[in-house]
């Protein structure tokens, strides 16, 4: 359960430091020249694949049973944590009320980087165990 728990937590931590630098170089860089929804679209397989490498990493190193019901664990885990860091940096930085960063869901941009945050969630599930054999040996804190 301790490996679990690591590998959820570290899921998270990793990914998002890599959304939080992927999110500032679009918003910055992609959005004034290409628009919100095309600059989620060039994002968003960026940070997935990032997410299959770190995620096939993290189960292998975590040793995360193969069993759905842990992988799932790992995902839920992970998409909770970035759910409320999202929220708290919403709020924190951008000064948005909890209202507002949920309505921003709703629009075409907020609902694809959702989408994307769905899968992130489902990639230890829908990862096959035999891509533990990949990264069984490379080294994970």
């Amino acid at each position: 359960m301790r490996g679990l728990l690591r590998a959820g937590f570290f899921y998270f931590a990793i990914i998002f430091a890599i959304g939080f630098g992927l999110g500032t170089m679009r918003v910055l860089l992609l959005v004034p020249r290409l628009g919100a929804v095309t600059s989620e679209l060039i994002e968003l397989p960026i940070i997935l694949s990032a997410a299959w490498v770190v995620s096939g990493v993290l189960t292998a190193r975590c040793q995360v049973s193969r069993h759905w019901q842990a992988r799932l664990t790992m995902g839920a885990m992970a998409f909770a944590l970035l759910m409320m860091a999202e929220a708290g940096l919403s709020v924190a930085l951008f000064g948005n009320s909890i209202t507002a960063h949920l309505a921003s869901y709703r629009s075409l941009s907020g609902g694809l980087g959702l989408l994307g945050q769905v899968i992130f969630a489902a990639i230890p599930l829908v990862q096959t165990p035999r891509s533990d054999l990949i990264y069984r040996d490379l080294r994970v804190p």
